[in-house]
């Protein structure tokens, strides 16, 4: 059987770009029946650049478990656990640093681009510049050989694979190499923020969170950034490049238009009058509010939920950590033993 590995930093609740991104394609995948799931919420990796606000850190750990079982996740079908709670991904991430140069971290598109989102310029925490190596031994401690991301963690699981096969090659055949699996619309792969940059971001500010209200929804769908020529209702607009345009690509099917819009049969039709003139930015910001609405409120709805049952959300993070852990410590046994560092097993130090 496959397995799969995938996750979030908990810096805050999850948003739009979470769930067409990733979050969607995981309940797929994990109800699918063919995968080993396992999900990480990824929290020693978000002190990397947040430890001096540990608690925003700790805080959102329990956000990120009730985005993820209101999205559909299932901790019957998935082992969903806390990455700190498995320090045997610390060791390990201790002995991949020596096969990789600071030169290739150096190169890394992900890293750079991450670099420079934060403006970190020369003053970047180490654990934030080696988090390419912290991220090859989350993957490979589960002998993970799928993982779904964005289009831009592709450099991230490329280096893993790189990983992979210089410890297998220097010491023994045990680790897998992963496959990175985007999502199956492509639109998907890395959704705008609402005021059009090129990534939504909880940084910047700029998403719809999966817990918002129906009125806050209501409210940023309104503030979105459209076609900045088209001024006026008759004239033509731009399709390509806007954001209201691009979360319909995301979210509207041909039945929304039936139940929320039925002036038209499709986006296409809806596109095509954009395009030409005569449709106002209010009416297209209208349809994606319904759209967006009939989307997120059965993932509100359970939210609130299961947000009134934490002990529930506690003992289900504590038990998917200690079975994360089980099979971690299988892995770091055999990374040992292939090095020939795990010197109290049998009598390795004294056999020559």
């Amino acid at each position: 059987m496959d397995t799969i590995l995938t996750g979030d930093r908990p810096t805050g609740k999850l948003h739009l770009g979470h769930y067409v991104g990733s979050l969607k394609r995981r309940v797929e995948l994990q109800n699918s029946g063919k995968y080993q799931t396992y999900i990480m919420i990824a929290d020693a990796q978000a002190l990397t650049d947040n430890a001096d606000d540990i608690n925003k850190v700790r805080n959102n750990i329990s956000e990120v478990a009730l985005d993820y079982l209101a999205c559909g996740l299932d901790p019957q079908k998935s082992t969903i656990f806390i990455q700190s709670q498995i320090p045997e991904l610390c060791e390990l991430t201790f002995y991949y640093m020596n096969l990789v140069t600071v030169a290739r971290l150096q190169r890394n598109p992900t890293v750079k681009n991450e670099i420079q989102l934060r403006k970190f310029n020369q003053s970047i925490p180490t654990g934030f510049f080696t988090y390419p190596i912290s991220q090859a031994a989350d993957i490979t401690a589960f002998k993970a050989n799928i993982v779904p991301v964005g289009e831009d963690q592709l450099p991230m699981i490329e280096q893993a694979r790189e990983i992979v096969r210089s410890f297998n090659n220097l010491y023994k055949e045990v680790l897998i190499e992963p496959k990175a699996v985007l999502p199956e619309n492509s639109i998907c792969s890395r959704l705008p923020g609402l005021d059009g940059a090129a990534k939504m971001s909880k940084s910047l500010g700029n998403c719809i969170f999966l817990s918002d209200s129906s009125a806050d929804i209501k409210k940023k769908v309104q503030s979105m950034f459209t076609d900045p020529t088209h001024l006026r209702v008759e004239d033509p607009g731009h399709t390509e490049n806007n954001p209201v345009f691009i979360y319909l690509d995301a979210f509207c099917k041909n039945e929304h238009f039936a139940a929320f819009l039925p002036a038209y049969q499709n986006l296409d039709e809806l596109k095509a009058h954009y395009q030409r003139g005569g449709l106002g930015d209010g009416t297209v910001k209208k349809f994606l509010n319904e759209v967006l609405q009939n989307e997120l409120k059965p993932i509100r709805e359970k939210r609130e939920l299961l947000s009134n049952d934490l002990p529930y959300i506690f003992d289900m993070l504590k038990q998917g950590s200690e079975q994360a852990r089980e099979t971690a410590a299988k892995t770091l046994d055999e990374v040992k033993t292939a090095m020939g560092i795990n010197y109290f097993k049998g009598n390795s130090l004294i056999t020559k």
